[in-house]
């Protein structure tokens, strides 16, 4: 038997042609969070099984590594923030003064061969 909720388009898709993709169906969403959810349970738990050789003390404590993970993933975004202050253009970078930039651009003599 199908399940409507298989076959029912959402509305941004409905009857306007477009193809509809694997996550445009919230189900297939759900399917995939609570997957992700029961890797994490599964790994927690391992947790109290497997015994880990550490190095430093810290290593031992409980969840070290995905605390580890969580605050060197913040960090990483908010580095980006900081570098994309320091190195974002404005909209029309490559717009502007276009016509000066192909002219040195392109200057090989109007033949193509660059550096031959």
């Amino acid at each position: 038997m199908i399940d409507k909720a298989d076959t029912q388009q959402p509305p941004s898709a409905a009857g306007n042609g477009e193809k509809l993709y694997l996550f445009d169906k919230p189900k297939n969403v759900q399917r995939l969070l609570r997957g992700f959810y029961l890797c994490c349970t599964l790994l927690v738990l391992a947790e109290f099984v497997i015994h880990r050789h550490v190095v430093h003390s810290w290593e031992g404590l409980f969840g070290f590594y995905a605390i580890y993970g969580f605050v060197a993933c913040v960090v990483l975004v908010l580095a980006a923030t900081q570098m994309r202050k320091l190195i974002m253009r404005n909209e029309d970078y490559y717009d502007t003064d276009s016509s000066a930039a192909d002219s040195t651009a392109n200057d090989d003599g109007g033949n193509g061969n660059v550096g031959r």
